[in-house]
């Protein structure tokens, strides 16, 4: 992975209030670890963003390359407000976090994290996480194309094969009225389309609903 990724970290305001507030302290000191860390790393840390409504609209105009998300008690409603603002530009998240509850893991991953990672900011570990979660993301786009792309392919063959049927129904019924062969009701149904700059099948479709509405 390229030492020049734009990483924008999701992360409350490292202002304390209250000096005596420990857990506060705590998370401001893992949050300026993780800073380092990155920078140690010669990542390119483009922001440091609040997990609020406005994340979508900064998002798009930063266009990260990568997202941290550094939290802990509130570490689930962060994670909805960047998988919310990641929603029609994916992106690999990467959550840090102390807190030992790992029960929302499963609904963390399922929601598009690509890593999940509790404890454990020492710098020497910031690239290796960064580095699978990048392969990881990369590996499930390359997926989801490849899951598009066929789906795609299926609702061609399953277009292909109803106006085939189409064409065909419309060219047996000329063959029936009209006492004519097969080539010469598709070359019919072929002039007719044409002549009108419209689709065979547009053409055959009509002749059906026509026939349909005379009885």
């Amino acid at each position: 992975m390229s030492p020049s990724l734009r990483i924008v970290v999701i992360a409350p305001d490292l202002d304390i209030l209250d000096p005596s507030d420990s857990h506060a302290l705590l998370q401001a000191e893992r949050s300026r670890a993780l800073r380092i860390g990155l920078l140690e790393n010669n990542y390119n840390l483009i922001a440091s963003l609040p997990a609020d409504v406005f994340l979508t609209e900064r998002l798009a105009q930063l266009q990260p390359d990568m997202i941290i998300v550094d939290a802990e008690s509130e570490a689930r409603d962060a994670l909805e407000h960047v998988v919310m603002a990641t929603r029609n530009a994916p992106r690999p998240i990467v959550m840090f976090t102390n807190d030992g509850d790992t029960s929302h893991v499963k609904d963390a991953v399922a929601a598009g994290v690509s890593a999940y990672i509790v404890a454990g900011l020492s710098a020497d570990r910031i690239r290796p996480i960064l580095d699978v979660a990048m392969a990881r993301f990369e590996h499930e786009q390359a997926l989801r194309t490849e899951l598009a792309v066929t789906r795609v392919e299926r609702d061609e063959h399953k277009a292909e094969l109803h106006n085939r049927k189409v064409i065909d129904r419309a060219k047996g019924l000329l063959m029936q009225r009209q006492g004519i062969t097969e080539p010469e009701a598709y070359d019919k149904l072929r002039k007719a389309a044409m002549d009108k700059s419209m689709k065979l099948v547009e053409v055959a479709q009509r002749i059906l609903d026509v026939a349909e509405l005379l009885g």
